[in-house]
């Protein structure tokens, strides 16, 4: 089967098994998600499926190695101001390919930028699991830097936290 009909056939699927009614109040009173999720691109990481989540619940923002630059930012911002959004969740999460290339020092083209944020995160750390929680740290650090200073989503709530892919855990950072 080709890529594309098996996309065919999971959309059919969610179409069937997707509540209606949430879909036509989302679409007629607009979305107002409970958090915001800063996650990384990896497809074992699924915000909405791993807090159980229903449709318009999370705001999810994806991108590989969960860093952040100002096209994150922009829609953070506009998820807190704009949503009401009042809680930001930073999720890494382990076995983070983008952790590693950072650690390995390879990293080509683009994907340099993802690298060269996530060193400068996680500084002389080598240990994949503490740079992973280094990294979420720093982006937690970022968006309390950033987000303090705008008073009128000053009052947000921003935490990191790290999915553990082999069990399924969120584990909170302090």
């Amino acid at each position: 089967m080709d890529v594309r009909t098996i996309m065919k056939l999971g959309n059919q699927r969610y179409v069937l098994t997707t509540d209606p009614t949430r879909r036509y109040i989302t679409l007629v009173h607009g979305q107002h998600p409970y958090a915001i999720v800063i996650c990384c691109s990896d497809s074992r990481v699924i915000p909405e499926k791993i807090f159980s989540a229903e449709l318009g619940d999370l705001f999810v923002v994806r991108v590989a190695g969960n860093v952040l630059d100002n096209h994150q930012m922009g829609s953070i911002e506009y998820a807190a101001a704009h949503l009401d959004c009042k809680h930001i969740v930073v999720l890494g999460h382990t076995g983070c390919g983008a952790v590693a290339a950072a650690l390995r020092g390879e990293a080509d083209g683009f994907i340099r930028y993802i690298t060269e944020d996530i060193l400068e995160a996680i500084g002389d750390e080598r240990d994949p699991y503490k740079a992973c929680c280094l990294n979420v740290t720093h982006a937690v650090e970022k968006l309390k830097q950033e987000f303090g200073e705008h008073p009128e989503i000053a009052d947000i709530c921003i935490e990191g936290a790290v999915y553990h892919i082999d069990t399924g855990k969120v584990e909170w950072l302090e």
